[in-house]
């Protein structure tokens, strides 16, 4: 019998961090599990993280058995301290959900960093008030209070939750003392399977926080099964951690800046205009041969007005955001060091004397705006770097690319003659059916032969299709603007993507897949032409002749800036002709390597 009752104390030492720790564990679980439920976006498939109940138990259960090691006074204090964090950010988290629809993020931490005392109180008289106690957030305040009252109640009659020495409750407390092998057991029971069950996420959340820069976390987010961050504090803790690594980026570049020099400038082209889609599958175009009339605009330019279209272009990623650090940087893939320890082309214009206008349907900072944006965007958006970078912004983002042009409209009178504006268009971006007004829809479902595809999967192909169509509706009212000037445009996507080609079942992008021909043909390849005015085509026809000439070669997008810098006449340490498709120096044998580890001739090959 002793030997069985030392067995029993031994099981029971399982439960021993639940009890000496009672009040915080008890209400510290309700907090996680009132905010998972809280937070869930009001959309179809949305769900809380299906681990939540086990794992949060494992990491609340851990962190009483590290404070259960630390004596009584000390251990009050550090209880209070964790608790009232957890409730401050629990309560932040819920707000920016309920006011913004996001989470705590990397963006909504670093537009907080750049609020002044000024801003901050207006925002909180905007936004806090009375409904506040009555949404979700009231919830916690609740149990807030409830933990308050019900740790003094504690203290003045020395009661605990899981343990009684009152004698009202002496019962509950020699129930508790002989129910002391079932509470072992379950401990143990429970404490197990939690570990088990929460392992991968364990795995992968400190896998993230290996990651040593914000691309590289981005990445990782894209795979299959990555981390869940399913508490504020977890969120917090990684969008700090996120704004640190774009932080050492970003003094990087701001070092890369102060090195910018322009022997030089010609202005060869007086107006340059670039502009970027997304999410393009060239082979739904018609300048590449799709079957359906979805270019009929390109088309017509491409036959009748200068309009020359490139065959072999690719871009080095299939994510926004690397295409974009490719491809702002001046740096192109297989030189030494990073993107980040070059310039990017918009200093070089600037320095250059080149009046510069970013107008962007995507990249401004915003509470609900997604990793994928902030990875992309912050080099763009940082005060000090968006100084050197633009002399012209726009401020809003629209519900459709057509908003650019009212933008530019409005910008246009701050042109100088030596102009290079870029367009950054939302594109064919997911979701396709909300990237053109319904006034545009041509295409439905029912349009396509494709007996493999379900209902559903035709609909989507359709919404794709129009919203090319539409795209190509706004690209030519980007290029009427110029018609009129000495101007060229190059319009490029930044990468393609998966619209049910080939044969094979599946829209979007396979990030972790495996890199195949296939998925770098749908995936890499991307569409990309030059418009040349009629003006610059009398005025500059050896760089035409040049143009047209070119539009075989192998191109890869990272060395974009340097066709620019040609196309504008600098001279500068920055450009090198090797990389300019229209110089006679051109090295179109530089091997193509995608996602920076995969030759792109080679996998096409085989």
């Amino acid at each position: 019998m002793p030997v069985m009752n030392q067995f029993f104390k031994v099981l029971y030492m399982a439960f021993i961090p639940i009890r000496r720790n009672g009040l915080f564990f008890t209400f510290m679980y309700a907090l996680g599990i009132i905010c998972s439920y809280e937070v869930v976006p009001n959309r179809p498939n949305a769900h809380v993280y299906e681990n939540l109940w086990l794992e949060l138990f494992f990491d609340i259960y851990i962190i009483c058995v590290v404070l259960t090691m630390i004596p009584s006074m000390p251990r009050k204090v550090i209880q209070f301290i964790l608790s009232l964090l957890s409730y401050i950010v629990t309560i932040t988290d819920m707000f920016c959900f309920i006011k913004f629809q996001a989470t705590l993020n990397p963006t909504m931490l670093l537009l907080a960093g750049e609020t002044n005392s000024r801003e901050a109180g207006e925002f909180l008289s905007s936004y806090l008030s009375s409904d506040i106690i009555f949404s979700p957030i009231g919830i916690v305040l609740l149990l807030m209070l409830s933990h308050i009252i019900v740790a003094l109640i504690a203290k003045k009659v020395k009661v605990t939750v899981l343990h009684a020495e009152c004698c009202h409750l002496k019962s509950l407390s020699k129930i508790a003392s002989v129910a002391k092998p079932v509470l072992g057991i379950a401990s143990i029971a429970l404490i197990i399977w939690a570990g088990i069950s929460s392992w991968h996420n364990k795995y992968e959340m400190t896998d993230m926080f290996s990651k040593q820069s914000i691309g590289e976390v981005e990445h990782e987010l894209t795979t299959n099964n990555c981390a869940q961050f399913y508490l504020p504090l977890y969120r917090l803790t990684f969008s700090i951690f996120s704004n640190n690594l774009a932080a050492k980026q970003i003094d990087k570049l701001i070092e890369a800046k102060d090195k910018v020099s322009v022997d030089s400038c010609s202005y060869m082209t007086p107006t340059i205009v670039l502009v970027i889609g997304e999410s393009y599958n060239k082979y739904h175009s018609e300048l590449y041969g799709y079957d359906k009339p979805t270019s009929p605009r390109q088309l017509w330019r491409m036959k009748q007005d200068r309009l020359t279209v490139y065959t072999d272009v690719v871009a080095p990623w299939n994510l926004t955001s690397f295409v974009f650090k490719n491809m702002f940087s001046t740096r192109v893939v297989g030189e030494k060091g990073e993107w980040c320890d070059y310039p990017l082309f918009p200093e070089v214009f600037r320095k250059a004397g080149y009046h510069v206008a970013f107008l962007t349907n995507q990249f401004l900072p915003q509470a609900k705006e997604a990793v994928y944006d902030f990875s992309g965007g912050f080099f763009l958006n940082n005060p000090v770097l968006s100084k050197a970078q633009f002399d012209t912004r726009n401020s809003n983002l629209h519900a459709f690319d057509e908003g650019l042009l009212k933008d530019f409209r409005q910008t246009e009178n701050r042109m100088t003659g030596h102009d290079l504006i870029i367009f950054h268009l939302m594109g064919q971006h997911v979701g396709y059916n909300a990237r053109y007004p319904r006034r545009m829809r041509k295409f439905y479902g029912e349009d396509y032969d494709r007996p493999d595809l379900s209902v559903r999967d035709r609909d989507i192909l359709s919404h794709f299709d129009n919203a090319t169509l539409y795209n190509d509706s706004i690209v030519n009212e980007i290029t009427k603007l110029f018609e009129d000037k000495e101007a060229v445009v190059i319009y490029l996507s930044d990468h393609g993507e998966e619209v049910f080609n080939d044969g094979f079942k599946h829209y979007g992008r396979n990030h972790s897949a495996e890199i195949t021909g296939r998925l770098a043909h749908q995936e890499f390849d991307v569409p990309f032409w030059i418009w040349c005015s009629r003006q610059y085509t009398i005025n500059h026809p050896d760089v035409y002749r040049r143009i047209v000439e070119s539009r075989h070669r192998r191109m890869m997008t990272d060395a974009l800036p340097h066709l620019l810098f040609y196309l504008a006449g600098i001279s500068s340490k920055d450009y090198n002709s090797r990389y300019c498709i229209l110089s006679d120096d051109y090295d179109e044998m530089r091997p193509r390597i995608i996602k920076g580890t995969v030759d792109y001739d080679k996998i096409i090959e085989k």
